[in-house]
């Protein structure tokens, strides 16, 4: 990973979102099949609201997790920066999707029992990481959780080709979090049932402070 520290976290975003813009039916296809149920039932099981829950799918993608939410009964939104994708989840699934840059982020206050934010939160350069956090936690309800799943490392960030990624460690992600606001309900790394050194994928859940 190297260039990040010559551009501004803003540019970083747009560099982002135009390779998911120019990689959107790739990207579909590569990720229908991924089989992230273990952390869809770890957001639902922490909420304490009555269902059916509302839920922000934070970085929707084309849609795959929005299905998830819907098909369990749930009221699901998406949020999305690509175009390209943010249409493919309106059409694939019939949901509201927002289209939203991260940093540009305007959101609702107290609407949801919860956020998921899978594979998506790590795409935030880490200046404007404390602020989106925040926000994440105005938009949630009162004792609402958060979800986040996040490719693991020792904190390393930059590009990776056209892509912005930060690579988090527990304790580090830890701080971010308690700082803005969240209380820490469970962590685990994915996929299940492999030695550490073959998960690379640090996934928490937290709770509205």
């Amino acid at each position: 990973m190297s260039g990040a520290e010559r551009l501004t976290p803003q540019h970083l975003a747009d560099l982002t979102i135009r390779h998911y813009e120019c990689n959107a039916e790739s990207f579909r296809d590569g990720t229908a099949g991924h089989d992230v149920s273990q952390n869809v039932e770890a957001l639902l099981r922490h909420v304490v609201a009555q269902p059916p829950f509302t839920v922000l799918d934070f970085g929707c993608g084309p849609g795959r997790d929005l299905r998830a939410f819907t098909t369990r009964g749930h009221v699901a939104i998406g949020l999305e920066g690509a175009a390209a994708l943010a249409t493919m989840a309106r059409v694939d699934t019939g949901c509201e999707v927002w289209r939203q840059d991260f940093l540009q982020l305007d959101l609702p206050d107290a609407r949801f029992d919860g956020v998921f934010a899978n594979a998506s939160l790590f795409h935030v350069p880490v200046e404007a990481l404390p602020r989106v956090l925040r926000q994440l936690h105005a938009t949630l309800k009162p004792n609402g959780v958060l979800f986040s799943s996040n490719p693991r490392g020792n904190n390393e960030r930059g590009l990776q080709g056209e892509r912005y990624g930060a690579f988090h460690d527990l304790d580090t992600w830890r701080e971010y979090l308690a700082a803005a606001g969240f209380n820490e309900l469970e962590h685990y790394y994915r996929p299940p049932g492999l030695p550490r050194g073959q998960q690379p994928w640090l996934a928490s859940v937290w709770r509205r402070g």
